[in-house]
């Protein structure tokens, strides 16, 4: 597992547990239809964007071992959903250690550095 500068992919996660697998990491395979690649810290303006488009993520879903998330939350976001979120000028900060490389098949790696948690 590489993240978007070809290094080991760092956890996003474990307090919630996030990720395609729940095992912390945003990685993902041919059965992650969502790729949940982008490594985020989820704001309150990128919750309420999901829920309008109609993925609501504060609201526990148990079943699938979804707690529901908080501004300051760490997860791993679907990669078209951030970029949409880019694109709508709401995208939450990323954690470039912990998003996959496969992240920059739908999203250009300036736009992530963009909204770096920290500065590289």
């Amino acid at each position: 597992m590489k993240n978007i500068f070809g290094e080991p992919l760092e956890s996003c996660c474990t307090n919630p547990k996030t990720g395609f697998y729940r095992d912390g990491f945003c990685r993902t395979n041919q059965e992650d239809n969502g790729k949940h690649v982008v490594c985020a810290i989820v704001t309150a303006e990128f919750l309420e964007f999901s829920r309008r488009q109609g993925n609501d993520l504060s609201t526990p879903r148990p079943e699938y071992l979804f707690p529901g998330l908080q501004p300051g939350d760490k997860w791993c976001l679907c990669a078209l959903r951030w970029k949409e979120a880019f694109e709508a000028g709401c995208a939450p900060k990323v954690v470039l250690e912990a998003t996959d490389e496969r992240a920059l098949e739908y999203i250009d790696i300036n736009n992530l550095i963009l909204h770096a948690l920290k500065n590289i």
